[in-house]
């Protein structure tokens, strides 16, 4: 995806927070491909409007039509890889602000659930559920250069759904790097 201004960011943190929309994201991303008609059944919504909305995210390039199974009235999408970093806050239209900020209350009761999630299924260090918290000192460099190491750990183990070997399973990550608060460390000032 190419560079992206503050309207466009905008229209898609208002996309990604429509209830909706998100299902249908994550409906073609557990299932590979769907048409309205599925969508519809399996959403519990209509077909006119899971078309609108199918319509709407293909706008924005997070789907796309599959021709060789599109035939008619009948459309059949998937979805496209995706990865989008939002700006600094300070760079931000209000307007653009506003619908990040949505978006993002609504990740983390998703994200607060897959925590809970993780501990009711971790099963040892061995099982498919893991549940892990570290601590350390670390530069602002070395914390910039810790997360790119950590994105190249994903795209290195990680596979698409068409290319992902047998008995893989779709895996959910989440990183935060939080530093501490302004207080004092062995005399030291910490904080921005």
């Amino acid at each position: 995806m190419t560079e992206m201004t503050s309207l466009e960011r905008t229209a898609l943190y208002k996309s990604l927070g429509n209830p909706l929309r998100r299902r249908i994201l994550e409906y073609l991303g557990r299932h590979g491909e769907a048409n309205s008609t599925v969508l519809a059944r399996e959403l519990g919504e209509s077909s006119g409007t899971t078309s609108y909305h199918l319509r709407k995210l293909a706008e924005q390039q997070l789907i796309e039509e599959i021709p060789e199974k599109s035939g008619g009235r009948e459309r059949w999408w998937r979805a496209l890889p995706f990865s989008h970093t939002t700006p600094d806050p300070a760079t931000m239209s209000p307007e653009e602000y506003a619908a990040a900020e949505h978006l993002a209350r609504l990740k983390i009761e998703v994200d607060t659930e897959l925590y809970r999630r993780a501990h009711r299924e971790y099963r040892g260090p061995e099982g498919w559920a893991q549940v892990q918290r570290h601590g350390s000192w670390m530069t602002r460099e070395e914390m910039l250069a810790f997360m790119r190491d950590y994105h190249e750990l994903v795209s290195r183990y990680g596979h698409t759904r068409e290319e992902a070997p047998e008995g893989a399973r779709p895996v959910s990550f989440r990183f935060y790097a939080v530093p501490e608060g302004v207080g004092e460390w062995n005399g030291e000032p910490t904080g921005p």
